[in-house]
């Protein structure tokens, strides 16, 4: 994440005056000239090697970049196919105090989820899908050290996640930068996990759609009822991220999210060898759980069955 989570340096966006897009339905992304890929989903932690031992040294994330904003730092991590872990943490900084946006989220909260990132190729048509769906959000237009733009959509309107629309999609992207020191070293053939989707829990799984199908163009993947009863869609853009977005309307998950619009459940991870990795524990054939722990803040759910064809980029 860039200097996008502290409002206080944001200024709200002017409306585009662009030709009104119609109001879409089934994610029609390619009528209105909208292109959208679900990039990254955004990890809050205490320190920026909390997430090493486990998505890396066990499940073979790479390293992907790093950087900071006031009182913050963020890095990235890859997995087989593509789809990344944006890790961000409080960082000494010459910041205001309030910009102590993620400290201030780590208090409240603990570390775990934070955001979620789509990267499109034009802000002003996502602005005005949002628009057309009466979704509400913030356009800030940051000047520096550089030009850019993003949406943000807050937690009540993302349906218990902040979600981050950045316009960066045909942005070239900056050369590799060399792993941290003390990252873990991996031999070329370690085996590296796919995170296939994140599954989010929702009060209100027709209003989660009308945003992430409707206006930010998501495609529906397959649809499910679970077991418990509630029901599912899941979503997908170009690139290998998917959402899942889960009703949470009947037994335990309707009282583990509580009075909030929305929780994210869990990661789920496509790996060849769960059995070995630290906390993982057998839940059913071929599918291994590493429960929440206060470092991760994450549920990740390990599946050995799934096929590798769906990890396609």
């Amino acid at each position: 994440m860039t200097d996008s989570h502290h409002h206080s340096h944001g200024s709200q966006g002017p409306a585009t005056g662009q030709n009104p897009v119609a109001r879409l339905r089934g994610a029609a992304v390619g009528d209105s000239g909208l292109r959208i890929k679900f990039h990254h989903i955004g990890l809050a932690f205490e320190h920026p090697t909390d997430p090493w031992p486990l998505l890396v040294g066990s499940l073979g994330a790479r390293f992907v970049a790093s950087g900071s904003g006031p009182g913050y730092g963020w890095a990235q991590l890859a997995f087989a196919n593509g789809f990344v872990v944006e890790g961000i943490h409080p960082e000494d900084t010459a910041a205001e105090e309030d910009d102590s946006f993620i400290q201030t989220f780590l208090s409240q909260h603990g570390a775990g989820p934070h955001h979620i990132t789509f990267s499109v190729n034009d802000l002003d048509i996502a602005q005005q899908r949002l628009e057309d769906e009466e979704i509400a959000f913030q356009r800030y237009d940051h000047v520096d050290p550089f030009d850019w733009s993003e949406i943000l959509i807050n937690s009540t309107d993302g349906h218990g996640v902040l979600v981050q629309l950045l316009g960066d999609l045909d942005h070239t992207p900056p050369p590799p930068q060399d792993d941290p020191e003390g990252f873990p070293e991996h031999p070329i053939d370690n085996p590296v996990a796919s995170l296939n989707r994140v599954v989010h829990a929702v009060a209100d799984l027709h209003g989660a759609q009308v945003l992430f199908k409707n206006a930010l163009g998501g495609q529906v993947v397959s649809t499910g009822c679970a077991v418990d009863g509630n029901h599912w869609v899941e979503l997908g853009w170009s690139g290998a991220g998917r959402l899942r977005l889960l009703e949470a309307t009947h037994g335990e998950i309707s009282t583990w999210i509580g009075r909030r619009r929305g929780r994210i459940r869990h990661l789920f991870f496509n790996f060849d060898e769960p059995e070995y990795i630290p906390g993982a524990e057998l839940a059913s054939p071929g599918r291994w759980v590493v429960g929440v722990n206060n470092i991760l803040g994450t549920r990740l759910v390990l599946s050995s069955t799934a096929r590798l064809a769906l990890d396609e980029q």
